[in-house]
């Protein structure tokens, strides 16, 4: 089930997340008309013309408990057998680091700071005091680690098919972390290393030719208003084949090499 007007579907966990939008929404819609219908019956029925004398004793009649109830009932329902479940299974069921695509984005006013740990798969260490316009992250170059990482601004790059793993904070204020196509949305909260976790299913070539838009790409937005710059807070993920991705990786180590 896929509510209309969604963005396209581009992981493999979006149809499951549209699932449970689609449930949400069309119960949300049938409370809707069920109320509006009443409202026009009362309106109707209870009407000056049909009622001159007012009654104050009042409804006598238990339905409309019995009905609030069901409806109770069911809200809890979708909650337990399909929302917690999904919810549940986005934040416990992380991929191993050994087979997902590991990368750390670091958000700032107003900007996305991308982290590759490198061919070691392992992060080099950042500190405060290095931080700088040209060195937004504060990464240690002297540390061994560290010699092999690559950062990257507003432009994460990932293969497609095989499960990603992104570790957000922030540097100052919450920021939150959207990718509408990959049913993504996670805060960054400074002081805090939030996991989310998603699998591309269509490269951007893929996209392009699916829309019919050549220019197309795939937004990072920030959901949560983060100062006067919010609105140009804007970043783009670039989902390649396997090898493209390699040919990345190899293509930014070897701007490192002195």
């Amino acid at each position: 089930m896929t509510f209309p007007g969604l963005p396209v579907q581009a992981s493999a966990h979006a149809p499951d997340i549209d699932f449970v939008l689609g449930l949400e929404h069309w119960s949300i819609l049938a409370l809707f008309v069920f109320f509006f219908g009443y409202f026009c019956y009362v309106l109707f029925r209870f009407r000056r013309g049909a009622n001159p004398t007012a009654s104050y004793a009042g409804m006598k009649s238990r339905w409309s408990l019995w009905v609030v109830a069901a409806m109770a009932v069911a809200e809890l329902l979708l909650l337990v057998v399909f929302e917690l479940p999904a919810w549940s299974e986005r934040i416990n069921a992380l991929p191993s680091p050994d087979e997902a695509t590991v990368v750390r984005v670091v958000a700032e006013q107003f900007a996305w700071n991308i982290h590759y740990p490198g061919p070691d798969r392992t992060f080099g260490r950042t500190e405060i005091g290095l931080i700088s316009s040209g060195n937004p992250l504060g990464l240690d170059r002297t540390d061994p680690a560290a010699k092999d990482d690559i950062t990257a601004i507003n432009q994460l790059t990932v293969p497609v098919n095989r499960p990603v793993l992104v570790r957000l904070t922030s540097k100052d204020v919450i920021h939150s972390f959207t990718l509408y196509e990959m049913r993504v949305k996670q805060d960054a909260i400074p002081g805090t290393d939030s996991p989310v976790w998603f699998i591309p299913t269509v490269t951007t070539d893929e996209m392009r030719a699916k829309t019919g838009k050549p220019d197309f790409e795939f937004e990072i937005a920030c959901s949560q208003l983060c100062g006067l710059g919010h609105y140009r807070m804007r970043g783009f993920l670039n989902v390649k084949t396997e090898a493209e991705y390699q040919a990345y990786l190899t293509e930014e180590a070897r701007a490192l090499t002195p």
